[in-house]
């Protein structure tokens, strides 16, 4: 399900967050004109103990409760703001990892590293290098400062189990692409 963001993106996301993850490596990113190709994914459900909506809503996972196609931001253990893209409610696609193309010379400021590897393997990373914070959680994906670019070729997704989890850790809704340099972590 690719093509043109304009007409795609509320259907795009109003699937199961599982297909939306795998559908999403390959898909250009930028926010703010910054940013790179999707490289990685993980899928949360709201049946899925590791997901933040498990539990039901709270203010902090508002925004996973909303409509899709809108960005949920949060902190991750205090330190890294995390992209996520709001599928149904409850679900979400975390953004893992991108292959920065757009911007280099910012995300390199912005991270205070050379190696173009280093910018956005990690969602840490990837929110350092494209200036991602609270300020964006609740934000339409399908306007300013997001770009949605659905790439229309194929391409080879890898998929195996989520990353950095202590419940549902046998959960296979890590997605990538394959071969990608750019990966937080092999698969």
């Amino acid at each position: 399900m690719r093509g043109d963001v304009s007409r795609v993106v509320p259907e795009f996301f109003d699937r199961d967050a599982v297909a939306v993850a795998a559908d999403l490596i390959g898909t250009q990113l930028t926010v703010n004109g910054v940013g790179g190709v999707i490289v990685e994914t993980e899928a949360y459900t709201p049946d899925d103990p590791a997901s933040h909506s498990f539990r039901g809503q709270t203010p902090r996972n508002a925004a996973m409760f909303g409509i899709p196609a809108h960005a949920y931001v949060y902190r991750s253990y205090g330190i890294h703001w995390c992209l996520n893209f709001v599928c149904r409610p409850g679900s979400a696609v975390l953004i893992r990892a991108l292959e920065p193309r757009v911007g280099l010379e910012v995300m390199r400021e912005r991270r205070g590293v050379e190696n173009a590897r280093l910018l956005c393997a990690g969602p840490g990373r990837l929110c350092q290098a494209l200036a991602v914070t609270a300020d964006l959680d609740g934000r339409s994906l399908d306007a300013e400062p997001f770009a949605l670019d659905f790439d229309t070729d194929t391409i080879a997704v890898i998929r195996g189990t989520r990353i950095g989890l202590t419940k549902a850790v046998d959960m296979d809704w890590r997605f990538g692409l394959q071969g990608s340099p750019f990966l937080s972590r092999k698969f």
